[in-house]
């Protein structure tokens, strides 16, 4: 992959043409800061040691199983610019007779606070297909945790970050036989101490 050019606005799809991404699967995701700047912490002799905004990242990616029930979240690593995980959708398991075009109950509890974005897809989700599509479950991640690290900044001086959080895309890999499991798993728990060889570092 070249390097990261800002002033590129028409990017090309990186999603695999065609793929149902709300079916059953396992996917080794990746999302990187804006600019790749440095906000979520220091490697130190090998290990990850987060700040206060990289934990916040870490609590929004426990937080999605709660907000998505066909979602399970797996081995995962917050780096200073970027961040990887597995993320697994089990599918809905539903009783005979259910609907399975929509799903009815995913309604908001609560309204966005004010100045904050709202999450795409909150504000009309009657009738959205069941299963839990990975584009919608890196958004609302994206949204939380945005919305969070502002007012970070606002009430807690964390480092300021220019004009997005995240990059628009995200990376993702479907992983198809338990040895590329293994080996992505193995790939994320030591991604701190192979540094050098991660293409998304930026040091």
């Amino acid at each position: 992959m070249g390097k990261y050019n800002p002033n590129i606005h028409h990017r090309r799809s990186i999603r695999l043409k065609g793929y149902d991404y709300s079916r059953a699967g396992l996917y080794f995701v990746t999302i990187c800061t804006q600019n790749r700047e440095h906000l979520f912490g220091n490697i130190e002799n090998g290990k990850m040691m987060l700040n206060d905004a990289g934990k916040m990242i870490k609590k929004w990616y426990d937080e999605l199983e709660n907000k998505f029930t066909d979602i399970k979240c797996g081995e995962m690593i917050i780096m200073p610019n970027h961040f990887h995980c597995i993320i697994e959708n089990i599918g809905h398991n539903v009783g005979a007779g259910a609907d399975l075009r929509v799903c009815p109950n995913n309604i908001p509890d609560k309204q966005t606070p004010p100045g904050e974005q709202t999450p795409p897809g909150e504000q009309s989700i009657l009738g959205e297909h069941i299963g839990s599509p990975l584009h919608r479950v890196v958004q609302w991640f994206k949204t939380m945790t945005t919305n969070e690290y502002i007012r970070g900044v606002k009430n807690k001086n964390w480092q300021r970050f220019d004009g997005k959080l995240w990059q628009r895309n995200y990376w993702e890999h479907i992983i198809r036989n338990e040895k590329s499991f293994n080996a992505i798993s193995k790939y994320i728990v030591n991604n701190p101490q192979n540094l050098d060889n991660d293409k998304f570092n930026t040091l």
